[in-house]
């Protein structure tokens, strides 16, 4: 595209060495100047620890055919654009380049602190046992059908101009509905402005991210553009909001729905749309009845947990939004077994399962969900740990919580990153009222952790290894290394129990 025509998009504040616009020709668009190649536009982002102005030579160096700037340069000859946000200019040149791919997309975002993944992957499910191409872009990468392996993305939600390509392709392979997960960063950072949803979904709203966000209310209202969105671009009456009736922001999310939007429910504790009720737990499932606006139906799921029937829950209500055979969304639902890192059993006996939770109300769901099928005479194991750079006060409350549900915690190291390991385990350790060696174990090394867990560990008890989930590297002060979870528990049980 010529760079007259995409400066005409951008309502720019001023343009320099603006002679001959309409004979540049655009051909990709950058934020990180070591990927610039001739012929693309590099647009300086200003982040949380480093600032793209600063890389501007770099990018000259390689070719770049155009600056857009939010601080002033000077002694720059090539075309410079200098907006009010970069950030917001990047999604929108991505959305141009692309050819707005989204508007040819049957788009369903799905935002809350957890259950992200699993609701998308289950959505994704849906959709194609209905016989209709679903892709997916989320925490484990994006996919063009479940089958697929991820391509992994190094966000929950690609930055602007990688998630426009990826949009791009699917509306290429001819795939017309799309899931993604939608994180707070992504919104407030406004990697997805432009992207034209046509449904939100709402897991849950615990605390998360506040060393980013600092108060639970600037959170909400990051996770809330997503719901506004829905009334940009409303061009039909087909766009819907699915959220969760128990949850505590439940009300303050309705509020931020335009009226002209469908609103459908669900829930456990409180009356909805679709509403779980007569649940029963095992090591299997759960079995639950159904209230949906069709009528009553019988559940019957292969993954266990409160929170996996919150998620099948969301999911049905997507399925009927979209007007799919809700009895064919059922049986989708029913034969899914889990999503990597979900409460994901690697090894039977102990029982042990891998989760993902890293936020105090996940470390909650994951250990109430485990407890409640421990068998007669069996302990519940947790391994826990919390990772570094990352909000602080959530660290006591995880130790508290482990200490309430568990029989017996392993401390240990999950993602340090920069910060002191030890200093981290104390910061849990604080939540903890007694520290009893019996049932308190200090370990720093993530891997003697599961190892001791898993050998002593009787055959009745269940070990949870929280934190990591489906992650498979760990990320220490000067280097990152392989480390997975699923794969330690196996080694530990190789040497240990077999």
């Amino acid at each position: 595209m010529n760079l007259d025509k995409v400066i005409e998009m951008l309502d720019p504040i001023s343009v320099l060495n603006n002679k001959e616009l309409n004979n540049i020709k655009i051909k990709g668009i950058s934020y990180d100047s070591r990927k610039i190649t001739p012929g693309d536009m590099f647009v300086c982002i200003i982040g949380e620890k480093s600032d793209g102005h600063n890389y501007v030579n770099q990018a000259l160096n390689n070719g770049a055919a155009a600056l857009i700037i939010q601080k002033d340069i000077e002694n720059i000859d090539l075309p410079v654009v200098k907006v009010e946000d970069t950030k917001h200019a990047l999604a929108q040149i991505s959305g141009i380049i692309n050819d707005f791919p989204s508007l040819k997309l049957n788009l369903i975002g799905v935002t809350g602190t957890n259950g992200k993944t699993t609701v998308t992957h289950l959505i994704q499910n849906m959709f194609e046992y209905c016989k209709k191409a679903c892709g997916l872009i989320g925490t484990l990468g994006h996919k063009f059908q479940s089958a697929e392996d991820y391509q992994i993305s190094n966000h929950t939600t690609p930055q602007s101009p990688e998630l426009q390509q990826v949009l791009r392709t699917i509306v290429d392979k001819d795939i017309k509905n799309t899931v993604m997960e939608v994180s707070s960063h992504a919104l407030d950072l406004k990697r997805v402005f432009g992207c034209d949803f046509n449904a939100a979904v709402l897991t849950n709203l615990t605390q998360d991210h506040l060393d980013y966000h600092i108060t639970m209310e600037n959170y909400f209202l990051a996770k809330s553009l997503l719901f506004e969105s829905l009334s940009e671009n409303n061009n039909n009456n087909s766009k819907y909001a699915v959220i969760n009736n128990d949850d505590e922001y439940a009300e303050k999310f309705k509020n931020k729905i335009n009226k002209n939007i469908k609103l459908l429910t669900y829930g456990i504790n409180s009356q909805a749309d679709f509403y779980a009720y007569n649940i029963q737990y095992s090591t299997s499932g759960a079995i639950f009845d159904c209230k949906t606006p069709i009528g009553d139906k019988k559940i019957n799921l292969k993954m266990t947990g409160a929170f996996s029937v919150y998620n099948s829950l969301a999911a049905l209500a997507v399925g009927f939004g979209e007007k799919l055979d809700l009895d064919m969304c059922i049986k989708s639902l029913e034969e899914t077994k889990s999503v990597a890192g979900r409460f994901e059993t690697v090894i039977d006996s102990p029982l042990t399962i891998v989760d993902y939770a890293h936020t105090p109300d996940g470390l909650l769901n994951v250990l109430n969900a485990a407890k409640k099928i421990v068998p007669s005479g069996g302990k519940l194991i947790c391994i826990v740990g919390c990772g570094g750079d990352r909000d602080a006060t959530k660290r006591p409350q995880m130790g508290k919580i482990a200490d309430t549900l568990a029989d017996k915690i392993y401390i240990t190291s999950d993602n340090p990153r920069t910060e002191d390991p030890q200093q981290i385990i104390t910061d849990i350790l604080a939540g903890i009222k007694t520290l009893d060696s019996n049932k308190i174990v200090v370990e720093i090394d993530r891997k003697s952790s599961i190892e001791m867990a898993i050998r002593d560990a009787d055959n009745k008890d269940i070990v949870v290894i929280a934190g990591k989930g489906h992650e498979d590297y760990q990320i220490l002060k000067d280097k990152t290394i392989h480390f997975d979870d699923k794969e330690e528990a196996l080694k530990a049980f190789e040497k240990y129990r077999k």
